[in-house]
């Protein structure tokens, strides 16, 4: 566990609004005395809006977001993709009790089945690897239309006007180690000012199963925002279409 602690960089721009919280506990992780459990780390943080204990207390048989639901406690096993979904915890309260409440209405309403319904689909897709972008009309028209020579080389001016916060915890694990196909499912936010206060009191308005289950989202490859990655100002890096591949046969392009 320490080891994988250690290797998050916590310069990277793609943690920067994490860093303040986040950070701290990472060391207190690294430097925690032996036997030492994640959770005895996370719950020295203050104002945390719910209780993170082990793994082992989730009790067999029983649908891990209806214990968060009915308990208020946080299954969370010693790695990475827990600190991060503890993090998004922290910095998201609201949102993250959302997404808790509309994954326990879903499994109330048909239990819990082998595959998910394309509700609880939309709801895990968007809390394991979501991004939040608030962005100008332009700019979001070209980047759900997947046409890449505007959204980074025409219009790339216009991502000096971006807000852009990572929310999925499994997107922010992929990223300790990046690589240049990691991709975020991109949602369009509104929130009142640029803050993650007002970005969480939109999301937690904003967010409906419903509208989830139709997956309302543009595509990302996370190394390509401008000034998040040296390696995209060299020439090519665009040309890439494993990467940044072409929108599918018919797409209007209308993504939220």
């Amino acid at each position: 566990m320490k080891e994988a602690f250690g290797a998050i960089n916590w310069d990277a721009a793609w943690f920067e609004e994490i860093r303040a919280i986040g950070m701290p506990l990472a060391q207190s992780a690294i430097y925690a005395p032996d036997g030492t459990g994640l959770c005895d780390v996370l719950n020295s943080a203050a104002d945390a809006p719910v209780r993170f204990v082990p793994q082992s207390d989730l009790p067999v048989g029983q649908a891990y977001e209806q214990f968060i639901f009915s308990t208020a406690k946080v299954p969370t096993r010693d790695n990475l993709h827990d600190f991060f979904n503890a993090l998004i915890w922290l910095h998201f309260p609201q949102a993250k009790r959302r997404l808790n409440q509309l994954h326990a209405a879903q499994i109330a309403g048909t239990g819990v089945t082998p595959t998910r319904s394309p509700a609880r689909d939309g709801l895990t897709l968007f809390d394991e690897n979501v991004a939040l972008l608030r962005a100008p009309d332009a700019l979001w028209n070209v980047l759900a239309a997947k046409r890449w020579p505007q959204v980074f080389g025409e219009l790339r001016p216009l991502w000096a006007d971006v807000y852009l916060v990572l929310f999925g915890h499994a997107l922010l694990e992929k990223l300790v180690y990046p690589r240049k196909s990691v991709t975020a499912h991109v949602y369009r936010a509104f929130p009142a000012s640029d803050s993650i206060a007002a970005l969480d009191a939109w999301l937690a308005a904003d967010l409906d199963a419903d509208q989830l289950a139709g997956k309302p989202f543009a595509h990302l490859p996370v190394l390509g925002v401008p000034q998040w990655w040296p390696g995209n100002q060299q020439a090519g890096f665009y040309d890439d279409p494993g990467v940044f591949r072409a929108a599918r046969a018919g797409f209007s392009g209308s993504a939220k």
